[in-house]
């Protein structure tokens, strides 16, 4: 299975990030293929039954430019069949009420049109007061990542994420 992990990032440290997902993917076995949303066509997707979407929140809840540019052709995509895991980027204190709204955007037409979103995390030890990427029992709908405040936890966090959904896919 090939594994699609397509990123955007404005200042590079979701690219940063989605660099270090690859590696251990990689390091795991796992075939990947590296994009970043600026610079590919929107219909790349379609070469991917498993997909992996990187997107940081920016200012109160907004998404990544490049992924704002495509979210119409997200939002109206039929994911039926397709899995998709979600990695989120952002700063849970001083955005707080809207950390991690990124990925609950782009979730939400996943879920809506049958596909499958694997890899969701705790929130536990999260210090955010709302989130669209908080589904909202006890779970965020992907892998929290917050490189402004707790940089230190990033490659634990990128480890355990993919030991777990190498489980939740069957590898």
């Amino acid at each position: 299975m090939k594994i699609g992990l397509i990123y955007g990032t404005n200042t590079g440290v979701t690219e940063i990030v989605a660099e270090k997902l690859d590696e251990e993917l990689r390091e795991n076995g796992l075939d990947v293929e590296l994009h970043d949303i600026a610079s590919v066509d929107f219909d790349t997707i379609d070469n991917y039954d498993t997909l992996i979407i990187a997107v940081p929140t920016w200012n109160d809840g907004d998404l990544q430019d490049d992924w704002d540019e495509v979210f119409d052709q997200w939002r109206n995509y039929n994911f039926e069949g397709k899995k998709v895991g979600f990695v989120g980027t952002g700063d849970q204190e001083a955005y707080h009420e809207n950390y991690l709204d990124a990925i609950g955007k782009m979730a939400a037409p996943v879920r809506n049109s049958g596909g499958e979103v694997f890899g969701r995390t705790s929130t536990k030890g999260f210090q955010h007061t709302k989130s669209v990427g908080d589904d909202g029992d006890g779970f965020f709908c992907g892998l929290a990542i917050d490189e402004d405040n707790e940089p230190e936890l990033t490659d634990e966090r990128i480890a355990n994420w993919v030991t777990q959904i190498k489980s939740e896919l069957g590898l």
